[in-house]
């Protein structure tokens, strides 16, 4: 079962060290700012090949700009069995919106 989650939320999952969060935005709008603590897995990467991507055994969380390619990762990992799942509802937009900062580091980081 999905779990949307407001960014508050979100804010305490990502403290957690069994929580991974996965941003599913291009590379160009994930350099311009992403949730700290995410990692960045495009959406079209994830569809072509999930078992790479995902691990077994942890929460696992998705964002994207607004949260609706979010949304489309989450059903495909609820596909795939991998529970408990959460959306990041307003994504990083209604994350910044809601005063959380977000971190601007490279690709390479």
């Amino acid at each position: 079962m999905i779990q949307t989650v407001t960014p508050a939320e979100l804010a305490e999952l990502v403290k957690t060290p069994d929580f991974d969060l996965i941003d599913v935005r291009d590379p160009e709008e994930w350099i311009t700012g992403h949730v700290p603590g995410a990692r960045l897995i495009p959406l079209a990467a994830l569809r072509a090949d999930p078992e790479t991507y995902l691990v077994r055994g942890r929460r696992v969380g998705f964002v994207c700009s607004k949260g609706v390619r979010s949304l489309q990762a989450a059903k495909l990992a609820e596909r795939f069995g991998y529970e408990p799942i959460y959306n990041l509802d307003g994504g990083t937009k209604g994350w910044a919106a809601a005063g959380f900062p977000l971190a601007h580091t490279s690709l390479a980081a």
